[in-house]
């Protein structure tokens, strides 16, 4: 190589008019791709394990020299030499027949690089060799550049060189990884000081690797495929975390639909046998009237959906009145104040409920043309709570309390709200009343009941 440089520009041919860069060009350009081709063959190969430093030295020196040879002749304005084709002369359709060897040895690309770099021939030398591994390469001249790029598009990776002008490369990267949205982009600092200080600053300051200058490239090749394998791990257990998290919200909602959100905690606390007495609670039944005579003149279809109707509308108000349902059975419904958290006022809770509840019904009427009605009980006083059951689990209630507000409802009238005494003396300052009369109440004896019409 040496002595063809020597025989195209000798003196006599220069004074002689006789030198011309571009016949110099077309002779070079050959044995120069040959040499770089089969350098970064052997290196890659491994087949000259001994000599690979040389090699390396020897196939930087060679593409510099190639770059900076075709951009001194090639005539088009273009930042990236590459684009041009390594045959350029001045027949441009010539040009165009003859393939570049980088186009034919370039493999399907494996991802988006950014190469950060002030110098244009390292740039070039760096970009050509990861395009070489098979990566779509975006360049960028100094580390301001770099940010922008950053900012308009999604790389995979940034290789950028630690001493630039304006903004160099520790500065780049403090602002790339104090950059919540750039954080995890994996960036491998290439500097010209190779010593241990340099790498150190390099990786506290969050760099995945430093490579020194002049590298081999299947030691790049290698630090490149780790950073992007250790970002492509970090994506899936990051996937895999916000699965675990929707899944763990969806049990979590499962749970909650089944016990109260107080008990819930207690069980996911690791506490197993939940049972509670509570001194004073308000206890409501309610009932669809004739349900069983309904069922038969519906389809299956219909009688769930007006059910799921009804039923859901009676959900949104435990919720506005701070109660807490505690089961469906069949057509009647069982909601609890003061439970499992105390309360001063279960008693005008339970109240209002019940004459909501009679309102929501009129409307359902109203809407699904139908002519349905429900009767409700409600007794106040001290009950048992807790958790039956080991797989299929249920939070339920026991008591005097739990059994007077069912009889209440079951031997209520249609469209009544029926309270027991102790309910009435509660209610009695805020709530209009009218005595129903003394009841029989089964398994318990006579007990006066009053109807509740509404609020003061």
């Amino acid at each position: 190589m040496l002595a063809r440089l020597h025989e195209e520009m000798a003196p006599w041919r220069i004074d002689a008019g006789k030198f011309s860069i571009e016949e110099l060009r077309k002779k070079m350009s050959p044995p120069l791709e040959q040499l770089c081709a089969r350098g970064n063959s052997l290196a890659a190969e491994g087949q000259a394990a001994d000599a690979s430093d040389d090699l390396n030295k020897i196939v930087m020196a060679t593409e510099r020299l190639h770059l900076k040879m075709r951009a001194r002749v090639v005539k088009q304005k273009t930042e990236d030499p590459f684009e041009i084709g390594r045959y350029a002369d001045s027949n441009p359709s010539t040009a165009r027949e003859r393939p570049s060897v980088e186009a034919v040895e370039r493999p399907k690309t494996r991802g988006r690089l950014l190469v950060v770099d002030d110098d244009r021939i390292n740039r070039e030398m760096i970009g050509r060799r990861v395009r070489r591994m098979g990566f779509d390469v975006v360049v960028a001249e100094d580390g301001m550049a770099a940010l922008e790029k950053i900012r308009e598009q999604d790389f995979d990776l940034v290789l950028l060189d630690v001493m630039m002008p304006k903004l160099d490369g520790f500065a780049t990267l403090d602002r790339v990884k104090s950059n919540p949205q750039w954080r995890d982009l994996p960036v491998i600092m290439l500097s010209a000081l190779d010593d241990p200080d340099t790498t150190a600053r390099c990786i506290s300051a969050g760099a995945e690797d430093s490579v020194p200058k002049p590298f081999k490239s299947v030691v790049l090749r290698a630090r490149i495929e780790s950073a992007l394998l250790k970002k492509k791990l970090l994506e899936q257990e990051r996937r895999f975390l916000a699965q675990i998290q929707q899944e763990q919200a969806k049990s979590e909602a499962l749970l909650l639909g089944i016990l109260p959100a107080a008990v819930a905690a207690r069980l996911k606390a690791g506490e197993r046998d939940i049972v509670d007495e509570v001194p004073a609670a308000t206890v409501l039944f309610a009932d669809i009237v004739g349900f069983t005579k309904i069922a038969t003149m519906l389809s299956p279809d219909e009688t769930v959906m007006l059910m799921n109707e009804i039923f859901s509308t009676f959900d949104d108000l435990v919720e506005e009145q701070g109660m807490e349902k505690i089961k469906t059975i069949g057509d009647a419904y069982m909601v609890v104040a003061g439970v499992p958290e105390p309360v001063a006022d279960h008693a005008r809770r339970g109240a209002r409920m019940a004459m909501a509840m009679q309102e929501a019904m009129q409307g359902f009427n109203e809407v699904n043309q139908l002519d349905w009605s429900i009767r409700i009980g409600i007794h106040c006083g001290p009950v048992m709570a807790g958790i039956i059951g080991s797989r299929k689990f249920a939070y339920d209630l026991w008591g005097d309390t739990v059994n007077l507000a069912s009889r209440l409802e079951s031997q209520g009238e249609a469209r009544k709200i029926h309270v027991s005494s102790a309910m009435a003396e509660i209610l009695e300052p805020d709530f209009h009343l009218t005595g129903r009369g003394i009841i029989e109440i089964r398994n318990r004896g006579d007990e006066i009941v009053f109807r509740l019409e509404g609020e003061k």
